[in-house]
This record gives structure tokens, sequence and C-alpha cells, in this order.
């Protein structure tokens, strides 16, 4: 699909992997509009982009349909949709304190797995609408795993539960909207230098590190975006979940 010209939406696209994607799709010349909660940063980063900022809960139904309507009004109708938006708490199942929250993990259900589904629903369906591009493209949806939905570590059963649930998702959502050229594709990105990355502690974020293969370190936002961008040109990405992790595979625990 040809990015320079398209609408564009990216949600979670404020910040981290959403961000960098954000700046990607405008400078490859997409019209980009930024679904977030984060108003303060989205804003100024839209503003930086010459893109628009749209305040939205990506799991609440009114709030998705509303910003699709806003976003479609000023940048024209969306053909790419970026799958950002996501929240990660830690939390074992058995703690001193009592189970694991079953409100927590609701909540992490609805944001990254919901969320997900929601915008791709309501999206896709104003997609298979348009006439198709040149090269037959109607749409192209990328959405956001984690290798977390492979092989999660302690306190991660909620968050990898969701990244698992994105993935299984991938190819019955491109085999539904095949008849009407919409691919699907979902990156399952690694140790990433986000704010999410950020919020583990130091210790355990060095032996994670000690598990990637090559290079050995952290992969950069900007890194993230370049495959979504490879995807969206390369139409012979469907219904794929590509692993974006340098050969990191998870150990049980990185906590003493």
């Amino acid at each position: 699909m040809k990015i320079d010209g398209a609408a564009a939406v990216v949600t979670g696209g404020a910040s981290g992997l959403g961000a960098a994607t954000s700046r990607e799709m405008a400078q490859a010349g997409a019209k980009v509009a930024i679904f977030d909660i984060n108003v303060d940063t989205g804003e100024r980063l839209a503003s930086e982009l010459g893109g628009l900022f749209v305040h939205c809960d990506v799991a609440d139904e009114h709030s998705v349909s509303n910003a699709f309507l806003t976003a479609n009004k000023k940048n024209g109708a969306t053909r790419l949709l970026v799958n950002c938006a996501g929240i990660a708490p830690m939390a074992r199942i058995v703690r001193r304190s009592g189970p694991h929250k079953l409100t927590t993990f609701e909540e992490v259900i609805r944001v990254n797995l919901t969320g997900t589904f929601n915008c791709t629903r309501i999206v896709a369906t104003l997609m298979a609408q348009l006439d198709a591009q040149k090269d037959g493209d109607r749409g192209v949806i990328v959405n956001t795993a984690s290798v977390a939905g492979f092989d999660g570590n302690v306190g991660s059963v909620a968050y990898a539960a969701s990244k698992a649930a994105v993935a299984g998702m991938t190819l019955p959502l491109a085999r539904d909207l095949a008849e009407h050229d919409i691919r699907v594709v979902a990156i399952a990105p690694g140790a990433f230098d986000t704010p999410m990355y950020g919020t583990i502690e130091r210790r355990a974020a060095s032996k994670m590190l000690k598990d990637v293969l090559s290079p050995r370190r952290v992969g950069q936002p900007a890194e993230f975006a370049k495959l979504v961008r490879h995807i969206v040109e390369n139409q012979m990405l469907n219904g794929e979940v590509i692993r974006l992790d340098a050969g990191i595979r998870m150990a049980a625990s990185y906590s003493d």
C-alpha cells in the first residue's frame, strides 16, 4: 500500500512504540491521527508532526466510533491502522496481600485485547466501503502482540494472556477481511526502550538482556516503526505474527 497521502491512525500514538510509528508514518507522507488518552503528550506530538490528536478510550465503542469520525473528517478515510495502545501491570497470582486482583486482569484484557479488537472491527467496516488502491489494497491493519504472549515470565499472566490473544486472532482477522482486500499483520516485540520497559526493575531488566541473542541490547522504537512501514508497503505480508526481538526467549523469572 502506498503510504504517501494515506490517512493513518495510530492508537497509543503519543508515546513509546506508538509515537515512533506516528513519526515514521508522517515522514512517509501519511496524514496521521493519534488516538490516545494522554492529552498533553498527544497534542504536542500531533502539532510537531502536523497531524491530529483525538482523545480516545480504545475499549469504548462510542469513543472509538467518534474518534474515527473526527479523524476521517479531517484526514479523509482511514487506510492504515496501527494498534499500539496497551498497559502492562505486573503481578503474581498468589501474593501476600491475597490473590491476583480480578479487576487488574480485566483491565489489561480490556485495553490490550478488547481495545485492539474494537478499533480493528470499526475501522475494517469503514475500509471495506472504500475503493481499492491501484495495488488492490483497501486497508492495512497492524496490531501489537508481544513475545510475552509466547513465553511470558513470572508476574505477566494478564499481559501474556492479552498479547497471546492478539497474536491468535491475527490469522482469523486476515481471513475474515481477505474478501475486502484488507491485510492484517501483528508484530510481537521483545525488550524495547519504551516507558513500559522502563517500569521493569533495573536488575531484572539487565538479566533480561542476557537472553537476547544479537544484538544484545534493547530495541529502539524507531526499529519497530520501520517494520510497520515495511508491512504496509509489502503486500505479501498478511496473516502473520512477526517476532521483532533479536532472538530473545524469555526466562521464567528475572527476579532474585
